[in-house]
């Protein structure tokens, strides 16, 4: 079986993928030689996926742990008697 639906398509699934022969069908030895080119390019992008979103957690850990340490400060048009900075 090539596609089960509701899976989604991993590299394992390509490199299993039988096909039924036809007289006159296509040559097995590329099509496997496909099919495995195909697996690498999936196990590929699974891996950069995988990555980018390690990544996009970190950065939205980093930025909420900004948030909540800035939380208080608050920049204001008018300057206050309190204020550090003095225009």
């Amino acid at each position: 079986m090539i596609y089960v639906t509701g899976e989604r398509l991993h590299p394992h699934h390509a490199r299993i993928a039988s096909f039924d022969t036809r007289w006159r069908g296509l040559d097995p030895a590329q099509v496997h030689d496909y099919v495995n080119r195909l697996a690498d390019e999936l196990e590929r992008l699974h891996r950069e996926l995988t990555t980018a979103n390690t990544e996009a957690e970190r950065i939205r850990q980093a930025l909420r742990q900004w948030q909540s340490r800035y939380t208080g400060c608050r920049h204001t048009d008018s300057p206050s008697s309190n204020s550090r900075w003095q225009r």
